[in-house]
């Protein structure tokens, strides 16, 4: 097979974009990448003037394209938005990536078209009717681009096989509310954090600036819009953050102190908890050792209430430090945070729902169900209620039965063979979905994966589909009973706490050996990042 005879699409440029990009080009391929936006970077193109990484810097690289040692060393363990962008761009150049990207060229659909119809493609028993990536020749991609430009035009391009670098966070998840009390009728504006965050960094301060600002929501980019608010406009016009639940959010000075990511990638901290397809034996070691993962979890839970002042503000959250660190439902507080509550720039109110929208803000049920609604005054209300992490992946098909495979709302994992595959659609990977502590280089892995299926180099389970299918039914029982271990702090499809074992599937297939440390002593207790992959191209 000549690699450059073959058209391969990429959609998107964000990290995982470029990283399957990289090694598509290592493995001899010419792939187009299709970027909506005018440069690479992804969501770190769309951000707040004030954010920053969430996981150290030394976690969150690619294995073989070390940091600037001066971006690295300037601002600690966790860089800025800026300097982050700077290191994907540079990577993006170093290997060749910005020559492939088509920038400003939105992806609007995907078809599949080819001699098999649906109702054959259930049926099959290999993936792409013959078990190779680039099935028998007969079926391609469609792809309906939206070019940039003045004229913009659409146009129509084909591929021989499609990989999804679409991300999780491209479309927001929206509250409802009782007819009469939506944003109609509220006198202010109301938006969502993604279109806020998305704004340019003047028009955000200015939309801000000398105004009651409301925040809706707890988790990392709340906090950051409402630290921004109290920056912009102090206690004369404090940012009011509405809270259902606290969220375990971490000052960046004690996460100096204690470096979370040395526990949680370890081999002997994986041990401690269940994994798909373990079997008996380390099934049972992880039951035994639960509790001693716990009595850690709580040392830590404790360590952080004395280090932190949530608890004089209300902010312990509902869930344990344990079931949080499983579902991966951590950040990092921005600077100062808790001063500034201090100093009456920020207002927390802690309320069972927000019961809609008046004219001059938000009504809020209280938090204990008693009293009459509380009321929370604001001239601007921005919504950081989440996302609709399987909206994108669905809108992508002009197929309703792919769309209706590929996601599934109620499941805490999506139904992917090693998180990349769908056993039922052809010649398609999604590559970045999968949630991590440090989702820089298990982008990477999964991008180094697609590259040697690609190039012949990974085979795929001999049973075919419904091999492919028991390992995504593995991973699928493993996501439910980790939720109901957390609580429902659960972020789909997370393998933040088996992100090791998870990788060693990965090498497994690609042919390389899992054990990437010099020793046993040094396999167990030393924690694995992103230079232990870097010998796998």
């Amino acid at each position: 097979m000549d690699p450059t005879k073959k058209r391969v699409a990429i959609v998107g440029a964000g990290p995982s974009g470029l990283a399957a990009c990289k090694h598509l080009l290592a493995k001899g391929f010419l792939p187009v990448v299709f970027e909506s936006a005018g440069g690479v970077g992804g969501v770190w193109r769309r951000t707040l003037a004030t954010t920053r990484l969430q996981t150290p810097a030394s976690a969150y690289r690619f294995s073989d394209f070390p940091w600037p040692a001066d971006n690295a060393a300037a601002d600690g363990m966790f860089p800025r938005h800026d300097q982050v962008l700077e290191y994907l761009a540079a990577y993006a150049r170093r290997f060749g990536v910005m020559e492939r990207v088509r920038f400003g060229c939105k992806v609007l659909a995907a078809s599949y078209v080819g001699d098999a119809t649906e109702p054959e493609m259930e049926s099959w028993e290999r993936w792409s009717g013959n078990g190779e990536a680039f099935g028998d020749g007969t079926g391609e991609w469609h792809l309906t681009v939206r070019h940039g430009g003045e004229p913009a035009s659409t146009q129509t391009h084909r591929f021989d096989f499609l990989i999804l670098c679409i991300g999780r966070y491209g479309a927001p998840k929206l509250p409802t509310f009782p007819h009469g009390r939506g944003p109609e009728v509220f006198r202010g504006r109301v938006l969502h954090s993604m279109e806020y965050a998305a704004m340019a960094h003047e028009d955000a301060a200015e939309l801000v600036r000398g105004k009651r600002v409301a925040v809706v929501g707890a988790g990392k980019s709340a906090m950051d819009i409402v630290a921004q608010c109290a920056e912009a406009n102090g206690s004369k016009y404090p940012c009011t953050m509405v809270y259902r639940s606290a969220h375990w959010m971490v000052d960046p000075k004690v996460a100096r102190r204690v470096n979370f990511f040395t526990f949680t990638s370890a081999r002997w901290t994986e041990l401690m908890v269940h994994k798909p397809g373990e079997g008996f034996m380390l099934s049972l070691l992880a039951t035994i050792l639960t509790p001693v993962r716990w009595a850690m979890s709580k040392v830590t839970e404790a360590y952080y209430k004395r280090s932190i002042p949530m608890s004089e503000h209300g902010m312990v959250p509902d869930c344990g430090f344990d079931q949080a660190s499983l579902g991966w439902r951590l950040g990092i507080l921005p600077e100062g945070f808790y001063s500034m509550v201090d100093e009456g720039s920020i207002e927390l109110r802690r309320c069972a729902s927000v019961a809609g929208f008046s004219a001059d803000g938000l009504g809020l049920d209280n938090a204990d169900g008693s009293g009459e609604p509380a009321v929370a005054g604001a001239d601007v209300v921005i919504l950081s209620t989440g996302f609709d992490i399987d909206r994108p992946l669905r809108n992508m098909f002009t197929s309703p039965w792919f769309a209706e495979i590929i996601s599934s709302d109620g499941d805490a994992v999506l139904p992917l063979y090693r998180h990349i595959l769908h056993p039922r659609i052809p010649q398609l990977a999604v590559v970045g979905y999968a949630e991590s502590g440090s989702s820089i280089y298990p982008y990477e892995m999964m991008a180094k994966w697609v590259a040697h299926l690609l190039a012949g180099a990974v085979r795929l389970p001999p049973a075919g589909v419904r091999d492919m299918e028991r390992g995504a039914a593995e991973w699928a029982r493993w996501g439910a009973a980790a939720r109901r271990r957390c609580g429902g702090h659960f972020l789909k499809s997370c393998v933040a706490s088996v992100t090791t074992w998870y990788h060693d599937q990965l090498c497994r297939d690609m042919g390389y050996s899992p054990r990437r440390k010099d020793g046993w002593l040094a396999e167990l207790l030393e924690p694995y990042g992103p230079t232990d992959y870097a010998g796998i191209q």
